[in-house]
């Protein structure tokens, strides 16, 4: 169910938006929320993987936490060149129970 949340932006900004409205077709309440919507997806990759870099979380859990799967969560990982901590020694462990 829709929730009408009312905030101040700068009249600029008010007008991009409804710039992108009109190219679009559709309304300005549509757009921001869009945005928003994209914004906050954003948001969660690039905390959840910050907090995968420290350790914090494993692939898996960043990949539920962001609602992707984890393929999705990879390709993430490869586009915004994320820093994956496995160690040196974690891999010779991989190798030896190989």
């Amino acid at each position: 169910m829709p929730v009408t949340v009312t905030t101040r932006i700068e009249e600029d900004l008010a007008t991009a938006i409804d710039d992108v409205a009109k190219i679009e077709g559709m309304d300005r309440s549509t757009v921001i929320g869009r945005f928003l919507s994209k914004a906050l997806r954003d948001w969660l990759i690039e905390r959840s993987l910050a907090e995968y870099q420290d350790g914090r979380l494993t692939l898996w859990r960043a990949a539920d936490k962001c609602g992707l799967s984890i393929w999705e969560i990879v390709a993430e990982v490869r586009k915004r060149e994320a820093h994956v901590p496995y160690t040196l020694e974690e891999l010779r462990e991989d190798l030896k129970a190989l």
